[in-house]
């Protein structure tokens, strides 16, 4: 398989080399190229001692889609849980408040959903299954299991929950809701699920992908319905990036709003090209008991990796450890334009163009890599991308999924 999915975009590059064209923008590249030789270890104030670094957001910058949403549908799908259906139960309403939902996630008949109405129904169901199928308590297997309407109602209803928690409450709240789903699992066993949810979204198509509940089994949230893209791809133009900021004698991190034992498979796992060390990811954490089994609880001390938090970590972590903030970052969403800004020691900010609001600080930036695009003094880099491929495009244009024209912003 390691073959197969390196051949999928792994990229080396030795310090004499440019990056490869690709699909990179042109003054993108050559924009970074110039900052790798202006700081890197070819260059005469280049000090071993004091190594510049970078900082990489990882979904949809690092790789097309979100690992951390891919890694839910696969655990939905083959039923990866190590939680008991009381612990689920616990993981489910951490922090979530009893209000309703927003309306877009009213049910089929047009009723409110809160908490308190969906939680119940997937616990029931969960509980089945976790009765009833050999991979928890039971002797049936996954495709028998999968025949029940339990199956399709804790599936959908999962799924559902963590897209209307996430635009009815704020990040804060939203974020680290589906990480509490490991709950019950070690280290070990969440690398294998993400190991496993990469391989087989190499194999899936890009494209939208709706579940709708079984009108058999209401229960008391009704039938609900939710859709999400599929397809992640990983990015052979960043796995080089990765590679030539190395070898050019720069430290490379990650600071992800995923959880930490997921990117650190697959930012680390040989086979997916980007061999970044898993001790370079700064992520969200969980508390742990002392086996090392995942708790549904937010690592106290710790701020979350998503928004001001990201400039937290960084300034905790790394300019705790190098003196300065990173030369370089990279992030596509409203989740990454703190640290973007927050480091007068940055000189390049690639930004993955996902059309953000022009309201936001992102969609702000975004507009200025426009606006000085050929000016060697900018300090934002726009890079387009089609969502209909999950490849970059050699321009500043996004393309959203089923559309046939990009633009370069929102």
């Amino acid at each position: 398989m390691a073959a197969a999915l390196v051949a999928a975009g792994c990229a080396s590059l030795s310090p004499a080399k440019s990056l490869a064209p690709g699909n990179w923008d042109a003054f993108n590249r050559a924009q970074i190229e110039g900052l790798i030789a202006s700081i890197g270890k070819a260059s005469p104030g280049y000090d071993a001692a004091k190594p510049p670094y970078v900082v990489f957001d990882w979904d949809n910058t690092s790789v097309f889609l979100d690992i951390e949403e891919a890694a839910l549908i696969y655990q939905l799908e083959n039923l990866v849980f190590g939680a008991t259906p009381a612990q689920l139960e616990v993981a489910l309403r951490k922090n979530i408040p009893k209000k309703d939902f927003l309306p877009a996630y009213n049910n089929a008949a047009g009723q409110a959903v809160n908490i308190d109405a969906v939680v119940p129904d997937i616990v029931a169901s969960y509980t089945w299954l976790y009765q009833n199928y050999k991979g928890l308590k039971g002797d049936q297997s996954l495709a028998v299991v999968a025949l029940s309407p339990h199956y399709g109602a804790f599936t959908t209803k999962v799924r559902y929950l963590y897209e209307a928690i996430g635009d009815t409450f704020d990040h804060d709240t939203a974020y680290p809701w589906v990480t509490y789903l490991f709950a019950g699992m070690t280290e070990a066993q969440v690398r294998k699920l993400t190991a496993d949810t990469v391989a087989w979204q190499l194999k899936e198509p890009v494209a939208k992908v709706k579940w709708t509940s079984p009108s058999a089994l209401p229960g008391r949230a009704g039938v609900v319905s939710v859709s999400w893209k599929n397809g992640l791809r990983l990015q052979p133009e960043m796995q080089q990036l990765y590679a030539a900021f190395r070898n050019a004698g720069f430290d490379v991190w990650v600071c992800s709003a995923s959880f930490v034992d997921v990117i650190k498979e697959i930012s680390s796992n040989p086979a997916f090209g980007y061999n970044n060390p898993p001790e370079r990811v700064l992520a969200m954490e969980l508390e742990r008991d002392a086996r090392g089994v995942i708790q549904p609880e937010f690592r106290r001390g710790y701020d979350q990796t998503q928004g001001p938090g990201k400039t937290k970590n960084i300034r905790r972590f790394l300019v705790g450890k190098y003196g300065y903030g990173p030369s370089f970052v990279a992030g596509d969403s409203e989740g990454d334009q703190n640290m973007m800004a927050d480091f007068a020691d940055t000189k390049k900010v690639l930004i993955v163009n996902r059309l953000r609001d022009p309201k936001t600080d992102i969609g702000r930036f975004s507009a200025m890599a426009v606006q000085n695009y050929g000016k060697a003094d900018t300090r934002y880099l726009l890079q387009g991308r089609d969502d209909n491929t999950g490849s970059w495009v050699s321009s500043q244009l996004h393309t959203p999924l089923g559309a046939t024209q990009g633009k370069a912003l929102k």
